[in-house]
């Protein structure tokens, strides 16, 4: 056989749908010509060729929908730069609205669109029948018009990457299996192919949904699972206008697409049908699944009421095809935590065509410089969990997750499929007490806790849900009492070792050569001076640390402390979550609390704050940390899995004579936002450094061993008043909306910025957010002072004050009583 692939190569992707594609193109755009892009069958021959080629930009953050606006305009000058027209026809969006939940929904993002510098325009029935004449609209409220969106042929504009790539130099191969990545010391260094090995510096998984098992492999993890995806087109309607918009009624899972004088009509139903639970048939290639006409009849049957042509247009193609899906609905992209130069692109959850050109670009940049080229945490493959690549998992999840990109968005959405994954040692005590759960990171904990019986499901809206009440009490019993929260799914890391000093000196931006027994809050910063991890450093000895996260963050941050250890340092890290699990004890008679329960004084000069020691409770010995993620006064206790049930059920017995409560997730994240605490992948990311995050006091430039991004941060310095900070912000109205996120922010009737989270503030009696702004020259007091704030919430502004101190306690005279 004559060997047609290189020995060696720059960068090799695995993978020819529009991804892999994409990438190797942008890869030349940078300069990198030495590419091989091997493809098992034929381009397309997945997901890509079957897809619908829905072009939207609106996208959950500003770096996202960013990205989409960029896939967008580079549809626009493909076809003529490289001669491969692709079928991009710019004639924009409707979606509608027959709820006022939904229209809630939409105008919310079209103010958020509008601020990510989208033109979205809120629209009238009339309005809608203007553009859209073959409606039935007689129980529409509105929708939302986007005249940037539109369509595109998925195949032809892959074609137009892969000719586009070959321009540059990419060499492509079509119709060559590969094995398994090869990897040497940790690190991926090429392919092993039916042709021969191809050594090379970086290796890019774009493969679909054939990506999961073909990285597990080399047990890297990839969850993603394939679904059925299901669309008709009908024959040719006569009447039928050539230019009508993408439509989009997510009311009834279905959405629609004029194709040359036919109609489209395709649909993401709520409870979805996973496919190939076992693996993807080796030989499929432009392969279709069986028709399910039963499955599909629903969303026609609501098709044909909202356009009555339907029923006279005879179905031309009835197609199922499989699209692959991941646990939390966004794709996977970057740099995998098992091995270093791997990276991939896959997972696209039917969002793959109008993300194409955003992701190559980034991923590209990506590959080239050895980091993200914006903050895009949100889609990074390290946020996922390793069990989350169990098949049962995805395939229980698949049901539900394929109906998410059209069911409603809202707020403290939680997932109804494959539960009850973690369950930590309290779990049925807790359930037991009226524990509502929610989820993070599959582990189980409390959102709120339902007394007396009522509101044991969450009744989801855009205001004020059926648990408000009870989460304020729960926040006010911790201001006035003491409150008992589950805190056992945050992370906790062991650093051991004659260097571990030195290593997390150097990976930290504050001074955590301490004396043992003191705790530190700090960052880990990259060489930008971004915030990679925000994270709590214990000495508990002269050569161990403990090093505590969110649960959300464990296979990041372990990612990052590993990846940032000298191979030669006598420093090991091990994640102790599972066996360490966590109690926090927070309110003004916590201390007499665990004074009466350790028989220690837990005095200010005896156990000062930011300071841990060991205690013990009962029969058990634990470490109490004196620390606080609510603003109160009290002490998170760590507990060694065999004793904890014991701790808890001594805490929960002595507690009674102090008016103990327990409290959940909700409330912690409401008394977080009072107190102004960050919360990283929302308020703080790789992008936003310390000094912009008003967290410059937890960083120590003056480190005689420096640290990570320490030089970033003296730049910044240098050059003088910030003009992008973080701010606190308090709605006026006594009955102003809540906020959540990415909400517009104006100063002065100038847009200046967006809110990145919000929760309603119970001890403070307000909604309340935090967000960025900008401003020139400079954010500083005298700014904000001279600013009249408001925060848009769908369409309607609403007066707000925004400052840099908390909303609660800004002296901090709770947490050092």
């Amino acid at each position: 056989m004559t060997r047609r692939v290189p020995e060696r190569a720059e960068v090799v992707i695995v993978g020819g749908g529009i991804a892999g594609c994409s990438v190797a193109y942008h890869l030349t755009k940078l300069g990198i010509s030495d590419i091989v892009l091997l493809e098992r069958k034929q381009l397309t021959c997945g997901t890509t060729w079957h897809a619908a080629g829905l072009v939207t930009q609106l996208r959950a953050t500003r770096n996202m929908t960013e990205l989409a606006k960029y896939t967008g305009e580079l549809f626009h000058s493909l076809g003529p730069e490289t001669g491969q027209e692709t079928g991009f026809k710019q004639n924009g969006a409707l979606r509608l609205a027959k709820s006022p939940d939904r229209l809630e929904e939409l105008l919310r993002g079209a103010s958020m669109g509008r601020n990510f510098g989208l033109e979205m325009h809120a629209v009238s029935p009339a309005e809608i029948k203007e553009r859209w004449p073959l409606l039935n609209l007689e129980d529409i409220l509105g929708g939302v018009w986007a005249p940037k969106d539109g369509q595109v042929n998925p195949a032809d504009v892959t074609q137009a990457f892969a000719k586009g790539a070959r321009m540059g130099g990419a060499k492509i191969i079509e119709n060559l299996q590969v094995d398994r990545i090869l990897v040497e010391r940790g690190r991926a260094v090429g392919v092993a192919t039916n042709e021969g090995n191809i050594r090379a510096k970086k290796v890019v998984v774009c493969g679909g949904m054939w990506s999961r098992e073909f990285a597990a492999k080399q047990r890297v993890s990839l969850p993603l699972h394939a679904a059925e995806h299901f669309y008709v087109v009908t024959e040719p309607i006569g009447d039928l206008p050539r230019e009508l918009p993408v439509l989009f009624v997510t009311d009834e899972e279905a959405y629609y697409k004029e194709d040359a004088g036919k109609l489209l009509v395709g649909c993401f139903e709520r409870d979805a049908k996973p496919w190939a639970r076992d693996g993807i048939p080796p030989e499929f290639c432009f392969d279709s699944l069986p028709e399910d006409f039963d499955h599909f009849e629903r969303i026609l049957d609501m098709a044909v009421k909202r356009v009555p042509a339907l029923a006279n247009a005879g179905i031309q193609l009835f197609f199922n095809g499989p699209e692959s899906f991941t646990p939390d609905n966004r794709y996977l992209l970057g740099e995998t935590s098992e091995v270093s130069g791997l990276f991939t692109a896959c997972g696209f959850n039917s969002v793959g065509i109008l993300s194409s050109g955003g992701i190559g670009k980034a991923l590209a940049f990506w590959i080239k410089e050895g980091h993200a080229p914006v903050d895009l945490a949100d889609v990074d493959v390290v946020r996922m969990q390793p069990f989350q690549s169990n098949k049962t998992y995805l395939y229980d999840r698949t049901k539900e997750v394929l109906g998410l990109l059209f069911d409603m968005h809202w707020p403290y959405r939680q997932y109804a499929t494959a539960r009850n994954v973690r369950q930590g040692v309290f779990h049925d005590r807790l359930k037991a007490l009226g524990a509502v759960m929610t989820e993070a990171a599959g582990w189980e904990r409390p959102g709120y806790f339902s007394l007396d019986g009522k509101a044991k499901e969450i009744e989801y809206s855009y205001g004020r849900q059926n648990w408000f009440d009870i989460v304020g009490q729960e926040s006010r019993n911790a201001a006035g009492k003491v409150a008992l929260f589950d805190q056992s799914c945050f992370v906790k890391y062991m650093v051991d070792g004659r260097d571990a000093c030195a290593v997390l000196s150097r990976i930290c931006a504050n001074n955590v050569n301490v004396p043992v027994g003191k705790l530190v809050y700090t960052q880990c910063l990259n060489e930008r001076g971004g915030i990679e991890a925000d994270i709590t450093v214990t000495r508990i000895a002269e050569d161990s640390y403990l090093v505590v996260t969110a649960a959300t963050s464990q296979t990041r941050d372990l990612v990052w402390l590993r990846r940032n250890t000298p191979d030669e340092a006598r420093a090991f890290i091990r994640d102790v979550t599972s066996g360490l699990p966590m109690l926090g004890l927070m309110g003004p008679s916590a201390r007499p609390l665990l004074e009466r329960l350790s028989g220690c004084d837990l005095s200010n000069s005896a156990f000062p704050f930011a300071s841990s020691q060991e205690i013990e409770i009962g029969y058990a010995k634990l470490r109490a940390s004196r620390v606080t993620y609510v603003g109160e006064l009290g002490w998170e206790l760590y507990v060694p899995a065999e004793f904890a049930a014991h701790v808890f059920d001594r805490v929960v017995e002595a507690g009674a004579d102090y008016g103990l409560s327990h409290a959940g997730y909700f409330a912690l994240g409401s008394m977080r936002m009072e107190k102004g605490y960050r919360h990283w992948g929302h308020d703080i990311g790789p992008e936003d450094t310390p000094y912009q995050a008003g967290l410059g006091f937890a960083v120590k430039l003056e480190k005689p061993e420096g640290f990570i991004g320490r030089e970033a941060l003296l730049r910044q310095k240098e050059q003088g008043p910030l003009r992008r900070r973080l701010v606190q912000l308090r709605m006026v109205e006594p009955d102003a909306p809540l906020v959540y996120h990415q909400e517009p922010i104006w100063a002065n009737g100038r847009l200046v910025g967006s809110v990145t989270s919000g929760a309603y503030g119970h001890r403070v009696r307000a909604s309340l957010g935090m967000g960025y702004v900008e401003n020139d020259d400079g954010v500083d007091a005298s700014f904000l002072s001279a600013s009249q704030f408001e925060i848009e919430v769908a369409g309607r502004r609403h007066k707000a004050i925004a400052q840099f101190a908390a909303q609660y306690d800004p002296s901090n005279s709770k947490i050092l009583a």
